[in-house]
């Protein structure tokens, strides 16, 4: 019998005995909107297992302009990193929507990793497709106008989350596609007016996702975007398992 249930697509891949053994180091908690999961130019003290909500991964330039390289939700780890042992992390990592997890202090989770090989390559497998993700995102903002992206963002954001209500701000779309706040809304329009969602007061609503996927079209069906390219199960899979 496994000792917890858990959403985190990481979590469900791990076999009951290692599971029963990493439960020993992980820490359940609440992971609230704007909560710090690390900082630039700082060590990394814990990593992060999501159950719900989203955590985006930050770039900023020296003149202190942001923009949103990649997102994580309960398809991973958060902060995506090959090493436990870096002494400063590169970029900021924040959950964008408010959710709750577990975690697990870096140390503890390289000790693990050290003795268990397995989950190592695991581990490797998940970093490969959010890096895959990261890739297709630079690509997509050299190719694609803002609606596409936009509507690629929003996707993503849907498989992470239960139901069809994502909690974003017009300011918070902005500064994770690294653009002015009169483009999102601009897009948003166009988005709304072809009934694929609704924006209302800091909310989205996915009205009609088939629409919405063959919008975003090559911008979002691509290994590391889609949902159904996470390891092994797809999002719809993952929910009929909770």
């Amino acid at each position: 019998m496994r000792p917890f249930q858990s959403k985190n697509l990481f979590l469900l891949h791990l076999t009951t005995p290692q599971l029963v053994v990493f439960e020993r180091i992980l820490e359940p908690l609440a992971l609230p909107r704007d909560f710090e999961l690390a900082s630039i130019g700082l060590p990394v003290s814990h990593y992060y297992f999501l159950e719900s909500g989203i955590a985006s991964m930050v770039a900023t330039s020296p003149e202190g302009k942001k923009a949103e390289i990649g997102l994580v939700g309960r398809d991973g780890i958060s902060p995506p990193a090959l090493t436990m042992e870096a002494e400063k992390f590169s970029f900021d990592v924040m959950m964008q929507v408010g959710g709750a997890g577990r975690r697990v202090e870096a140390r503890a989770l390289a000790g693990f990793l050290f003795d268990h090989p397995a989950v190592r390559q695991l581990l490797v497998r998940f970093l490969h497709g959010f890096f895959a993700q990261v890739a297709n995102t630079a690509l997509s903002n050299a190719v694609h106008k803002i609606d596409v992206r936009l509507a690629k963002w929003i996707l993503m954001c849907h498989d992470r989350i239960d139901g069809e209500e994502i909690a974003l701000t017009h300011e918070y779309m902005a500064t994770m596609l690294g653009v002015r706040r009169s483009s999102v809304t601009e897009a948003l329009h166009i988005l709304e007016g072809e009934r694929f969602i609704y924006s209302h007061r800091g909310l989205v609503i996915v009205r009609n996702r088939a629409s919405l996927e063959a919008f975003a079209a090559d911008a979002y069906d691509v290994p590391g975007v889609s949902g159904l390219s996470w390891p092994d199960l797809g999002q719809r899979s993952l929910i009929a398992v909770q």
